[in-house]
């Protein structure tokens, strides 16, 4: 029988690293974060779970509580659970039980949720991620199943509230780790990295827009070595951006009230975007405060192996396992490797290139580099590029044989991709025909702008004794064991081929003629 799970956000943080200092603090950041499953009914009923119906559409009888109904588990979302306790390493409880959460507010139906706690559905496991190019691990504690509440709307009734029950009863998964971020960089990359994950297996469509994905973050600080801090709970953050500036005004503002003499008291508070502060919401529960029973209109859920071996057979290949490949298939950096998989298109997108011809490493220069500074600027994913994977290929292929240089290459790609949005069309739809025909299309744009790259020896020999005959001060310092000196000599050569040299014959050129 499993055993209890509970929560360690108030527990020592033994051998844990200690993370950058702020103002001589350290910073303790955990994460709840639900992750709305994306099922077509809700977890307790038949429901719809579309978004944006009219308020109160999409609520039946057991969403609202009404009296003589009762719950019926959507096995759907308990092989979304499953599917995440596999993607992330950890352990599918064999039997888990479904607990009353008593509180009441006006959307909530019942007065109360039901949601599980002492045994969870999915226990332990991992987040590993990128902070730059250091990875990070964080421990998970667990991930729940339960249901959610329905919305307050605040605006347009003067004086009065209205209730939403369209979302009550919608399946979430909530996901606690254990407090080992230790930097608002950590947290948001750690953020990311689970949102790539819930998304990745297709157990979570990820709008956060929408709330399909939302995460709470507790905050606390402490000088290094003493026990952990008074934690405040910021609620509700759905968007990255807004992470990042919400947990840095908190570790601010904590910091000034202990310092001020004043102490933290702990609390669940709200982030306004437009002031850029935090603010109190009401004083934070503790799990007694909710009178937590076991539910029984549920039996416990009882998960068999052969269950979690079907599940498990038929998921995709997970980001790190794929990262991993690339690495050892490709010879890709572990941090080239983990950008490359951000996405299943990011990652389809790759293999196209590399399958169309393209050097895998100069593949990976390219979409993660100048193609990701062309995404970005639109806002679009790669997906949605200007540019398709066998097009890039063969404008990678011309890198590669010396047609052409890295800057003429970065020309060309901008014409393709401003081409390619002129024609209004999709990328799948703009450019079909064989690999042919686009080497023949980049062929053309190389010589309609003049961009080929110096082949002729002769010529380039006679550039290069030019640039020598004039440069004898660069000379004697190269001599003299100056480096920069022949980079200098190395851009004159550029300088006067007006860019077409190819580099690597100037660098061979130069050093045969300096010895």
């Amino acid at each position: 029988m499993s055993q209890p799970v509970m929560n360690s956000f108030e527990q020592m943080q033994e051998g844990r690293p200690t993370g950058p200092l702020v103002r001589g603090y350290e910073v303790i950041i955990g994460f709840e974060t639900h992750a709305q499953l994306s099922t077509a009914s809700k977890i307790f009923s038949r429901a719809s779970t579309a978004f944006g119906a009219e308020p109160n559409t999409q609520a039946c009888a057991v969403d609202l509580a009404l009296p003589g109904t009762l719950p019926v588990m959507n096995r759907g979302a308990v092989e979304r659970a499953i599917k995440l306790g596999l993607a992330l390493g950890a352990t599918i409880a064999p039997r888990s039980v479904f607990a009353r959460k008593n509180y009441f507010y006006p959307d909530l139906p019942k007065g109360y949720q039901i949601s599980q706690f002492e045994i969870p559905v999915v226990q332990g496991g991992e987040v590993t991620f990128f902070v730059g190019d250091e990875s990070k691990t964080v421990r998970l504690v667990r991930a729940h199943l339960e249901e959610d509440a329905g919305k307050s709307l605040h605006e347009n009734f003067i004086g009065q509230s209205g209730i939403d029950l369209n979302r009550a009863g919608t399946p979430l998964l909530e996901i606690v780790s254990e407090p080992d971020m230790r930097s608002t960089a950590e947290a948001v990359a750690y953020a990311k990295e689970l949102h790539k994950i819930v998304t990745w297996i297709g157990i979570c469509d990820g709008n956060m827009q929408e709330g399909s994905f939302r995460c709470d973050a507790n905050v606390s600080v402490r000088k290094p070595g003493q026990p952990l801090g008074t934690r405040r709970e910021i609620k509700n953050l759905n968007s990255f951006k807004f992470m990042q500036q919400a947990i840095d005004y908190e570790i601010r503002w904590q910091i000034e009230e202990i310092e001020d003499g004043r102490k933290v008291q702990q609390a669940t508070i709200l982030f306004d975007p437009d002031s850029g502060e935090t603010r109190a919401m009401r004083t934070k529960e503790d799990a007694a405060d909710y009178r937590y029973f076991p539910d029984p209109d549920l039996p416990p859920l009882a998960i068999a192996q052969d269950w979690i071996d079907r599940v498990k057979a038929e998921m995709p290949e997970l980001p790190r396992a794929m990262a991993a490949r690339y690495v050892t298939e490709h010879g890709l950096s572990d941090y080239d490797a983990a950008q490359l998989t951000q996405s299943t298109a990011l990652a389809r997108y790759f293999d196209d290139t590399v399958a169309a011809g393209a050097a895998p490493k100069l593949a990976s220069n390219w979409i993660t580099g100048e193609m990701a500074k062309l995404l970005n600027a639109q806002e679009i994913g790669i997906q949605e590029s200007w540019v398709s994977a066998t097009l890039l290929a063969s404008l990678i292929g011309r890198i590669a044989d010396g047609t052409i240089s890295n800057n003429a290459a970065k020309e060309i790609l901008s014409l393709l991709w401003g081409a390619g949005e002129m024609s209004g069309a999709p990328v799948a739809e703009a450019y079909v025909g064989r690999a042919a025909d686009y080497l023949a299309r980049v062929d053309a744009l190389i010589e309609a702008k003049g961009l080929k790259q110096m082949s002729d020896t002769g010529a380039l020999e006679a550039i290069v004794d030019g640039v020598l005959a004039t440069n004898q001060k660069n000379i004697d310092e190269y001599r003299a064991g100056k480096e920069k000196a022949f980079n200098a000599l190395v851009g004159q050569v550029m300088k006067a081929s007006q860019g077409k040299a190819n580099p690597a014959q100037v660098n061979a050129l130069l050093k045969s003629k300096l010895s």
